[in-house]
């Protein structure tokens, strides 16, 4: 990973309301096929920690699927290199 994990205390975390939460949730989808994560049920969820809106996959703070994606786009870059 190119950067360091956001934690699920970034006060940055509170500005994700549920439109963005579904999108990033589409962009996982899309991106996380390829390696077999699947998490077809995942949403926005309706649960708020702290003013944090919660990821409806096991009530994960959106750190957690930001994470994953800087994963997946982190994995993607490097597919694109090794060709």
């Amino acid at each position: 990973m190119s950067r360091e994990p956001i934690a699920p205390d970034d006060p940055r975390m509170r500005d994700y309301a549920s439109p963005h939460i579904t999108a990033l949730l589409n962009e996982l989808h899309r991106r996380g096929l390829r390696y077999g994560l699947l998490w077809g049920s995942a949403a926005a969820g309706e649960t708020v920690l702290d003013g944090r809106l919660l990821v409806d996959f096991g009530n994960a703070p959106v750190s957690t699927l930001l994470n994953l994606l800087h994963l997946l786009r982190d994995l993607d870059r490097d597919t694109v290199w090794n060709r």
